[in-house]
């Protein structure tokens, strides 16, 4: 059986098939609209494309379209945390009457037929996009092959973050707090159930004229004691619920390599800060901060997905806990700010699951190298 189709919607079928299947855009959820398509991606030239085959047939109703468009761009911006967005607004059906002009971050343009693609500057952009446009596919098969394709990419993605966001089994983060939990019953045993700041010093506390000296294990050390039970179970709820989420996302290896460098750069940051005083630096804070900023940075590159998370929870948490950290005393903000930096480097140095570029890792294990030399300079021969 034959099916005719309207040239706008095999045009617009074609389209979708190729920024979908070949040029990796996903769809966006717009409510209220109809006969248009919105796509986005982060990583694209163009952040959105937008495919209207409603027709415009004066002025007047071209602005209110570049109206709509503006206020989804603004809608997914704030859902993506980003700072700007440029969007490729392709219109198919509009009146010769009507002048497209340009505006600040949108790019329109105006495609009637296959043929009208060979002179629109968006080619220069997608040089690929005429010899992938199913042009030999017609009535049904079109249709078939569209929805296939899509739904094979859409498959594929699908797999790819559910097996980054399926519920795995947590061990390392479980270790990490079985280890601070022995570590401090047994100093507190130890200590005859008196922990101040001398005994925390004996047992690895972190003390800048000491590590000066060469008791570099302190920066280790100092984050597995505790002061007392509640900053233990404080710091240990912490650690449970950022660690559990932050290795269930990246995985056990790149967990653990995130935590000891945050713990390092926490450590390295305190030491410095406080060392002109007699503080003894204690806890695992430092290297929670860290998790906090890994999810941070993997929170970025999945913002599609978990922009409100990012907006909602994770930032106000960071801020709201280094304001106390400014406000309250006995609290090393120091090590919380080194450990969150650490913590944003490590995870640049690891990459993001099918997000990760290699030039990205590599110029952040450059920024990590001379961000921890800074600091080791810094503390030992400034």
């Amino acid at each position: 059986m034959d099916v005719i189709m309207d040239q706008k919607d095999e045009l617009l079928m074609r389209l979708v098939n190729y920024f979908i299947t070949e040029k990796n855009y996903a769809p966006i959820v717009v409510n209220g609209v109809r006969d248009e398509i919105w796509l986005q991606n982060q990583e694209g030239p163009y952040k959105i494309i937008r495919i209207n085959a409603n027709y415009i047939h004066n002025k007047e109703q071209y602005e209110f379209d570049l109206f709509k468009v503006r206020n989804v761009m603004r809608q997914v911006k704030r859902k993506t945390l980003s700072w700007s967005m440029n969007t490729l607004n392709i219109l198919l059906n509009v009146n010769e009457n009507v002048s497209l002009d340009e505006t600040k971050n949108i790019e329109s343009v105006y495609v009637k037929s296959i043929e009208d693609i060979e002179s629109n500057q968006f080619l220069d952009t997608f040089p690929d996009i005429q010899d992938k446009l199913l042009l030999n596919e017609k009535g049904l098969d079109l249709i078939f092959n569209v929805t296939n394709n899509i739904n094979r990419k859409t498959a594929k993605e699908n797999k790819v973050y559910e097996n980054i966001f399926k519920p795995k089994k947590i061990v390392v983060t479980y270790a990490l707090i079985v280890i601070n939990v022995i570590v401090f019953f047994l100093t507190y045993i130890l200590s005859s159930m008196h922990l101040d700041a001398y005994q925390l010093l004996l047992f690895g506390g972190l003390y800048t004229p000491l590590i000066k000296a060469g008791e570099i294990w302190r920066l280790v050390t100092s984050a597995f004691l505790h002061a007392n039970l509640i900053h233990l179970l404080f710091n240990m709820y912490s650690l449970y619920v950022i660690g559990t989420q932050v290795e269930n996302f990246i995985g056990k290896k790149k967990f653990l390599f995130i935590y000891f460098i945050s713990l390092l750069s926490a450590s390295l940051m305190s030491a410095i800060m406080n060392a002109n005083t007699n503080i003894v630096g204690v806890g695992a804070s430092g290297a929670i901060f860290g998790l906090l900023g890994a999810l941070l940075y993997f929170g970025f590159h999945y913002r599609v997905y978990l922009g409100s998370v990012l907006r909602n929870q994770i930032i106000p948490l960071i801020i709201i806990n280094l304001i106390f950290g400014f406000v309250l005393t006995g609290v090393d903000n120091a090590a919380h700010i080194g450990g969150l930096v650490g913590g944003v480097f490590a995870g640049m140095v690891l990459g993001i699951q099918k997000r990760e570029k290699f030039y990205e890792k590599i110029n952040g294990a450059i920024v990590l190298t001379i961000y921890l030399v800074f600091l080791t300079y810094v503390l030992f021969f400034r």
